[in-house]
């Protein structure tokens, strides 16, 4: 399962999404999750999927990519479908004593249960076309006109970038100690789901050293580069919107305005 997660990797390429500005990206992605939760139809899932295809095509990210990103939240799907096929109040279809599975319950468990595997999918594609830099850039340069209140602008973006960058860092150095505990007779296989989670416990500790000690050479590093954080910095490579950002700007509020008008 470790293997399966993406959240904060970053697959190179040089086709048209992940020549997009990153702030584009960005607030395309916001928006993208934002407008997921007025749907309230099944219609306007097929706008959604027509998205999203489009730019896993563009983006030349395999499906197979795009499905590992959804296995580690089967789980959390499948616990949403259920709670709402059983929990939601409405025309009765069958049931078995107090277990009742309602009309309304099974419309409410597809409608989450896609709204689920579309959000994920396109949080997903945000990273896997983003480089770290790109990102840390999108974002500062977004949340640079809060500076006027305080906000640390850069210092903020940063750290949300190191951390978003340390997922599949950490992933791999779980996935080591896993294997090093594995050779030592550890069993994380078999049992039940509270037996598998107990046997993750002796995981904690070399896990939490090994993020402390990358940590402490990551700030080492820094220092060691005389960084001072973002006053004056200048960039080799400076944002700026061309023609294929506003396509891209442009096709977003289409499906906003597609998705109010319908859904």
């Amino acid at each position: 399962m470790i293997k399966n997660i993406t959240i904060g990797q970053y697959i190179p390429g040089e086709t048209a999404i992940h020549r997009l500005d990153p702030r584009v990206k960005i607030l395309a992605t916001i928006v993208y999750i934002s407008i997921l939760f007025f749907i309230k139809g099944f219609f306007p899932y097929i706008y959604v999927l027509g998205y999203l295809g489009a730019v896993i095509w563009l983006s030349e990210i395999s499906l197979k990519t795009i499905l590992k990103s959804l296995k580690p939240l089967a789980i959390i799907i499948v616990l949403t479908l259920i709670f709402n096929i059983f929990m939601t109040p409405g025309e009765r279809l069958f049931g078995f004593g107090f277990i009742v599975v309602t009309r309304e319950g099974l419309y409410q468990a597809v409608y989450m249960g896609l709204r689920l595997m579309f959000l994920i999918t396109g949080a997903s594609l945000l990273t896997l076309t983003t480089s770290p830099i790109a990102l840390t850039d999108g974002i500062e340069k977004l949340l640079n006109p809060f500076r006027k209140l305080g906000v640390p602008a850069h210092e903020l973006a940063m750290m949300m970038t190191i951390a978003l960058r340390f997922i599949p860092t950490l992933l791999d150095e779980t996935d080591k100690i896993m294997k090093a505990q594995m050779a030592r007779g550890a069993d994380f296989e078999s049992g039940n789901l509270f037996s598998r989670a107990k046997a993750m416990i002796p995981l904690l500790v070399p896990l939490f050293i090994s993020a402390f000690r990358r940590a402490e050479e990551l700030a080492l590093a820094i220092e060691a580069r005389c960084y001072r954080g973002g006053e004056n910095r200048t960039r080799m490579k400076q944002l700026k919107l061309i023609g294929i950002d506003y396509a891209a700007s442009l096709l977003t509020v289409l499906l906003c305005v597609a998705i109010i008008f319908t859904g």
